[in-house]
């Protein structure tokens, strides 16, 4: 059984939360609970299960890491290079994570417009300049870019990070405007 919705938050069938697989329905409770509502990616990606499990285990592997890239830092990354692909969902969920991770209700739709005149340190701005690079230009990554981020005090596993997670935010941004996938209204307002 498919899930109706006011505005349909997917071109694909959306399946019924107590119709899925018990592994994937436990992970969505459990986030319902967390946040007070289910965020869309989770249902939209529901759709084709085995792809949903792989897609988010990679997603906590990046973003659950420990390293020198703080969790504000990583949502960054995100809302930059999700604004550079034009990735409304993305924007939207992340751009909310970053206000609250950030502790700031500024930042994100700074990052999203314009990260270079954003209220965010010039290590932060150096960042999201080579994470736009990977995302526009990976063909053109050179030592130098190793050598301007090394500068900033980034080592090479910040580096991987920074890539790592422009790179999967690029297919995740690929897969929520191919399904049309729709921003929980209720990201709009989160951290504000």
């Amino acid at each position: 059984m498919t899930q109706e919705f006011a505005h349909p938050i997917s071109r694909f069938p959306v399946p019924d939360i107590n119709d899925l697989p018990d592994d994937i329905k436990e992970k969505v409770l459990a986030i319902q609970e967390r946040s007070g509502f289910v965020p869309n990616v989770f249902l939209a990606l529901a759709h084709r299960p085995d792809e949903m499990r792989a897609f988010f285990d990679y997603h906590d592997a990046l973003l659950n890491r420990e390293g020198n890239l703080t969790k504000a830092d990583k949502e960054m990354i995100v809302v930059a290079t999700s604004t550079d692909n034009g990735c409304l969902y993305c924007v939207v969920a992340h751009g909310a994570i970053l206000r609250i991770r950030a502790k700031d209700p500024l930042v994100a739709d700074q990052v999203a417009t314009n990260y270079r005149k954003a209220d965010i340190n010039d290590r932060q701005k150096a960042m999201l300049a080579f994470a736009l690079k990977v995302s526009n230009d990976a063909r053109s990554i050179n030592d130098e870019d190793f050598v301007t981020l090394r500068g900033y005090g980034f080592d090479d596993e910040d580096i991987w990070d920074i890539a790592g997670i422009t790179a999967f935010f690029g297919l995740s941004n690929r897969m929520a405007n191919f399904t049309s996938m729709r921003p929980n209204d209720e990201f709009y307002t989160l951290g504000r």
